[in-house]
């Protein structure tokens, strides 16, 4: 348990003892001169208890015991507190070997993150990065509560593109045996390449708009892929196959893993006894079948959630609803979260009330949207390549290893300099793209975010690099955490209050707090670095304090590193 949750443990006791019911938190303080953390109790139990706030902070701040110092009342009724140095150290030595210390764990969850999103046959763009990035550090975090995770990536690999890139390899191969509705031998491995796909779809995509025949027959493939005729199905499984494999390669880039490799497809046997569940709740409204999901607190109109096209064909969110009953029969799981862009957002509302509503799920289950911004360029718009178009992911992650590349010493060679560039290209990335808070739309700019200062991957892993050299090139006779001055006692108390960090990215499914912590337990890191000379201390008692605090300070940023899914480096 953290220092954070048993102290909350203890004045709970407290306020149970004055004859007060309230769940309270320990905060850390606005106004840190007055104290550590703040215990903002005493206004709402007045208002429950008829009492002044000032006289119910009096009686709790009468009754606290010896493991706080500097216990005072500001305002009408702000409990300001810290905690004793002792008290401080004992938990520091906890932390330095144990991380879990600070997480406050509670029951066990099954929980499925959907975080992918890829379409199959295409490469990754731009916008899948962001996906790919908080899903991933959402996962570690529930993780590290205890819970059961399961990652999907979730692949789009159903809808128009297989009906594209079939008709164009029709016009290309037409004696394949995949096109002959007779054929029942077994089907050969097709001779495709990712190259291919990029370049077929294109091509496909432009024809269909320019020939509306062209058109309705990509309509018809994709409705025959989806109704399971044999040739055109394998032919597409295949196609997804070759794709998801250059889809796996940015994913791991990315270091972004997945449990489950399911798409659209693995949710097609379901769809019958989905509609089958559904149906007392469907109606016909011009010749589609849809469900009404509005309710009578809607603030704006939802519109119906159509199951059915007017063909009888299925949608995207049908296939969701699928995929979800799908969930529960296989896994059961207590929470289903979605990472996908905020544009979707309107889809879900529909595709969880329909879910509740047929009895999909269970009104316990949890549903949950976890939607994102944009990632846009110099012109605040969606970033794309210099003609226009969509930036390709590995061109993103590119871009910016040259910037990386420019700054790395010379002194690094070889294998050893790629490796440490690539991870750098990485932490560059990812930590720019998780520091906004999620549903922020924000600037991508390589220069500033390969940067080596200020608020960058780099500059987080330079720190632990930093930390890393101090500790290889000066011998420790022991680590003795102790407080010796106010610089070392404010770097305990922030990794204190990393309990409430973490807590705060599990609840609100927000890496971004993660982000900014590191930021800020870096800069006192490096101004007591700058202000103190470690190697050349000769008092040794003194020296193994300092070199105990920067053990710690690299112990937390590694940990937090690994749950952010940032690869560290040794040297840079």
């Amino acid at each position: 348990m953290s220092l954070i949750k048993d102290t909350e443990v203890y004045l709970n006791d407290v306020l149970e003892e004055l004859g007060y019911c309230y769940d309270c938190k320990l905060v850390s303080s606005s106004v840190p001169s007055l104290g550590q953390f703040q215990l903002n109790v005493a206004m709402p139990l007045a208002k429950k208890y008829h009492e002044t706030p000032r006289d119910i902070a009096s009686k709790i701040v009468d009754r606290l015991d010896g493991r706080f110092t500097n216990v005072n009342i500001a305002g009408p009724g702000f409990i300001n507190l810290s905690f004793s140095d002792d008290i401080i150290i004992k938990y520091m030595n906890e932390v330095i070997n144990d991380f879990d210390v600070l997480v406050d764990k509670s029951k066990s969850k099954t929980i499925i993150v959907d975080y992918g999103g890829a379409n199959a046959a295409k490469s990754l763009h731009v916008g899948h990065m962001r996906s790919a990035n908080i899903g991933e550090a959402i996962k570690r975090v529930a993780k590290l509560y205890g819970n059961k995770v399961i990652g999907d990536v979730h692949l789009g690999d159903l809808g128009r593109q297989s009906g594209m890139l079939i008709s164009e390899l029709m016009l290309e191969k037409p004696d394949l045996v995949f096109f002959d509705p007779n054929y029942q031998g077994e089907y050969p491995k097709i001779d495709l390449t990712v190259d291919d796909l990029g370049r077929m779809y294109p091509r496909a995509s432009i024809a269909a708009k320019e020939d509306q025949a062209r058109m309705e027959q990509v309509r018809q493939i994709t409705r025959e892929v989806e109704e399971g005729r044999r040739g055109y199905l394998e032919l597409w499984r295949q196609m997804v196959e070759i794709s998801s494999a250059d889809i796996k390669k940015v994913y791991d880039r990315l270091n972004c893993s997945f449990e489950l490799w399911d798409g659209e497809m693995d949710a097609l046997n379901y769809i019958p006894d989905v509609l089958k569940i559904m149906k007392p709740y469907l109606y016909e409204s011009d010749g589609a079948m849809v469900m009404d999901v509005k309710i009578d607190d809607d603030k704006k109109e939802i519109p119906p959630l159509m199951v059915l096209k007017s063909d009888g064909s299925s949608k995207y969110e049908t296939r969701d609803l699928a995929t979800i009953y799908k969930r529960m029969k296989k896994y059961n799981p207590d929470c289903i979260w979605y990472v996908v862009d905020d544009r979707q957002a309107l889809n879900f509302v529909q595709v969880f009330r329909g879910s509740y509503k047929s009895g999909l799920v269970k009104k316990e289950t949890e549903l949950c949207h976890f939607g994102f911004g944009t990632i846009n360029g110099s012109d605040g718009k969606p970033f794309k390549t210099r003609d226009g178009g969509v930036m390709r992911l590995s061109d993103l992650l590119d871009m910016v290893k040259n910037e990386i590349r420019k700054k790395v010493r010379d002194n690094i060679d070889g294998e050893e300099k790629e490796e440490v560039i690539e991870k750098l290209t990485i932490a560059t990335v990812k930590y720019a793209d998780l520091l906004p808070y999620r549903q922020t739309d924000y600037i991508f700019d390589p220069v500033k975010f390969s940067s080596f200062e200020g608020k960058t991957g780099p500059y987080i892993m330079y720190t632990l690099v930093r930390c890393k050299s101090i500790l290889r090139n000066n011998d420790m006779i022991d680590y003795k955490i102790s407080i010796v001055n106010d610089a070392i006692r404010d770097m305990y108390v922030k990794v204190i209050n990393l309990s409430n960090e973490l807590y705060r990215a599990y609840v609100n499914a927000s890496p971004n707090v993660l982000c900014e912590y590191l930021f800020e337990l870096c800069n006192l890191y490096n101004k007591f670095y700058n202000d103190i000379n470690i190697s050349n201390e000769k008092d040794i008692e003194l020296k193994n304090n300092y070199l105990s605090l920067t053990k710690l300070v690299s112990y937390i940023i590694s940990n937090l590193l690994e749950v952010l899914a940032i690869e560290e480096v040794e040297r840079m």
